[in-house]
């Protein structure tokens, strides 16, 4: 007998007793009529739940699994429900959303793009619908409300999904149920707490959220914060100029640091530099020419294009490196992406200032309650539970999960392992099993195509630059002959569903071309065969040149694999390289969360000035002359702004305190907390010098024209000689 069980399945356990008790209901919700259970009110949690489920069976002819109803405890509970791909995370969700909905309190359910977004909305919407609540959907450009009575011909339809009717922002805010992406939600927040007048706000209080993906939402995207900005008078000049410096530097000149991805220069690049630019700028006061320098550098030998960002239409566009999508609304910060628009040539934009700046990590921390799904989480639950206090629950499979993962195969080259790959997508087409190939960047997703091109076999590709046709390339990639050749995670949150011809053969055959810095996104591409007790495999290709082998693989299995002559193509399955491999992402994925940890204490001490400011301006909407309202919310937004410029160029210069034996963040805490303190003395003293000279303007506009002898304006009685125009 154990004396301590396992918690996941002690948890488990304890769901599978709740899930009973719902059971229990179903045979008096399946007797009701269709107008009883519109109007039925739910007394409790599992009535709610039975309610849905009911629903679901009629309007969707979809009955949820038990497992999917322990998915909805888990999410109703705020924790983490790990499902696999194929067991309906979708549907699952809609007996947590529907309990939480009927607060009238609003729940947000964030998707990681626009089309999944308006496709749950429209999927789920008729089981809301059915049960009296308003859904809503946000995409990028517009937002929807769920109207299922209209027709497919009618003109408020909107071309994406017959069931979306065009609305205001703020309409779609006081839904009981909306859908919507991550970026759209927080840029909403920042923008309200821009608004210059209450109508200007369109969201409610933030009460309850539903993130689906979690692990892409709140982890790999959360390296990048939200930032609103404006254009800057920055010269383009400078850009111009370090970007043609930069390449007549060599090695010796500077030393790379790519896990921090930075670069600093050597002495002999110091005086390289000093050489070309003419001056010094070390020694000097030009801050703003080491700024420039530093973006160069990092632009030149760090950012490589077709893995971090593309050039599309003469635009630098960002490259999500987990999800391999482009990001056409984020840019880099800090004039790093106008030092990559002049390495690239393109016309360089001007360089932004701060408006407004939050992270995933402490938006998402101002819902009461939060919780999410995704089919990987387990690797990650240290960082859901301390930085947003998560916990995962891994829910079981509805049938066995019967997929083969087969052990890696290890080649000495590149070249040798993508000959191989190409073999094995070959001899499995041949027989018609499908074949799902997975790439970890867009210049080796291209690689692979050309080769399969030589070869004759048909095949979709997709990656950053095919990204609208996403969904419905892998929602085809089950289909008997079909070979896709994807980037990492494309196509996530589609099921990829196989016939029974296609079981015969085998199922879907996953193959990975590299393994990916986090098990996580390895694990997700496993996990896009065997769904819902389906045959499949999937393998792992790898070569001791891949950038994780590179850096982390023995150099004794370099060795031995030369010194026994292992030709390029032929491969070798090896305990030591597997253990390695598997270290290294331990060890990556560690370091990661550290940087993300160390990013957000950072953004904490901000985001506690945020919250205050963000009051402000909020008491300042109580004002009532009009005027003085307008000069209040002014006044605070120009002196954020700057304050925002001033924590930024601190942030970077108490880095340099570490040599000094001082802790960076301590004295950012202490030196930010004095500027803040500064920051609402200027804006008590700035409002009022501001009315000031606003109401002087307007008596000098008032007074245009009036003569010394006339009456004052005032109406003070006197001459204006003898009054304001003295």
């Amino acid at each position: 007998m154990k004396i301590f069980k396992d918690a996941n399945k002690s948890y488990v356990d304890k769901l599978r007793k709740e899930v009973f008790k719902i059971n229990e209901l179903e045979p008096e919700f399946s007797n009701f009529q269709d107008d009883e259970l519109k109007k039925y009110q739910p007394p409790d949690k599992n009535h709610a739940f039975a309610l849905v489920r009911e629903t679901a069976k009629r309007v969707l002819n979809e009955r949820p699994f038990d497992v999917q109803v322990m998915a909805a405890i888990a999410l109703d509970q705020g924790e983490i429900a790990e499902m696999k791909t194929g067991e309906g995370k979708t549907l699952a969700s809609t007996m947590a959303i529907y309990w939480n909905a009927l607060s009238k309190k609003g729940v947000h359910v964030v998707t990681v793009n626009d089309y999944l977004a308006q496709r749950d909305a429209n999927w789920m919407g008729p089981i809301f619908n059915f049960l009296g609540l308003k859904i809503a959907c946000l995409t990028q450009d517009k937002s929807y409300l769920f109207s299922p009575q209209l027709q497919p011909d009618s003109e408020e339809v909107s071309i994406e999904h017959e069931n979306l009717k065009e609305i205001s922002r703020k309409e779609a805010y006081q839904a009981d149920i909306i859908y919507g992406t991550n970026n759209q939600f927080g840029f909403d927040y920042l923008r309200d707490n821009m608004a210059l007048s209450q109508e200007q706000i369109v969201q409610r209080d933030l009460n309850y959220a539903i993130v689906d993906e979690v692990d892409s939402i709140l982890i790999d995207e959360a390296r990048t914060p939200l930032i609103i900005s404006a254009p800057d008078q920055e010269s383009s000049q400078l850009y111009q100029t370090f970007s043609q410096i930069v390449p007549r530097l060599s090695e010796k000149d500077y030393e790379l640091d790519k896990k921090s991805r930075g670069v600093t220069l050597t002495e002999s690049g110091m005086e390289k530099v000093t050489k070309l630019i003419g001056m010094d700028i070390y020694k000097i006061n030009a801050v703003k020419y080491v700024h420039h320098l530093e973006q160069a550098l990092r632009a030149e030998l760090i950012f490589k294009k077709d893995v971090d960002y593309l050039v599309k239409d003469g635009q630098v566009i960002i490259i999500d490196q987990f999800t391999g999508r482009m990001m056409p609304e984020r840019r880099y910060s800090g004039g790093l992406h106008q030092a990559l628009e002049a390495k690239e040539k393109v016309m360089i934009q001007q360089e932004s200032r701060t408006l407004a700046t939050i992270t995933f990590q402490n938006y998402f921390r101002l819902y009461q309650k939060l919780s999410g799904m995704t089919g990987t989480a387990m690797t990650s639950a240290e960082e859901f539970a301390k930085v947003y206090g998560l916990d995962v629950v891994g829910i079981p499979t509805n049938k066995p999960l019967i997929r083969e993962d087969k052990a890696d195969l290890i080649f000495k080259s590149e070249e040798g392992k993508f000959k191989k790959v190409v073999e094995e997508i070959k001899a499995r087409n041949e027989k018609g099993q499908p074949v799902l190939v997975g790439t970890i960047a867009i210049d080796k997703n291209e690689k692979l195509s050309e080769l399969l091109n030589k070869e004759n076999i048909s095949h979709r590709v997709l990656n950053a630059k095919y990204h609208e046709a996403e969904a419905p390339i892998i929602a085809q990639a089950g289909k008997k002959g079909a070979v896709t050749v994807a980037t990492n995670m494309a196509g996530r949150g589609v099921d990829i569903k196989i016939d029974d011809e296609v079981r015969k053969l085998g199922g879907l055959a996953v193959i990975g071309t590299e393994r990916h810095e986090s098990r996580r996104i390895d694990n997700q591409l496993r996990g896009r065969c065997g769904r819902q007790g389906d045959s499949g495999i999937s393998r792992f290709y790898v070569s001791l040149e891949d950038d994780l082998m590179r850096a982390f693989a023995p150099d004794r299995v370099k060795s031995m694999m030369e010194r026994l002559k292992i030709p390029e193509d032929q491969p070798i399955e090896h305990k030591l390289i597997s253990r390695s491999i598997e270290e290294a992402q331990k060890r990556l994925e560690g370091y990661y969360f550290d940087t993300r940890k160390h990013v957000l204490e950072y953004d904490d001490v901000l985001n506690k000035q945020r919250e205050k400011i963000y009051h402000e301006r909020r008491e300042a909407f109580n004002i009532k002359d009009g005027l003085e309202r307008a000069v209040a919310l002014r006044t605070i937004d120009l002196l954020w702004m700057d304050h925002l410029d001033n924590m930024d160029y601190l942030r970077q210069s108490v880095n340099l305190r570490a040599y000094g034996q001082r802790d960076p963040l301590l004295e950012y805490k202490k030196e930010s907390h004095e500027m803040f303190s500064r920051l609402q003395e200027s804006i008590t003293e700035g409002r009022k010098k501001m009315l000031e000279e606003v109401k002087k303007a307007q008596l000098a506009e008032k007074f245009r024209g009036i003569k010394r002898n006339d009456l004052c304006p005032c109406g003070s009685g006197k001459k204006y000689k003898k009054c304001h125009g003295r």
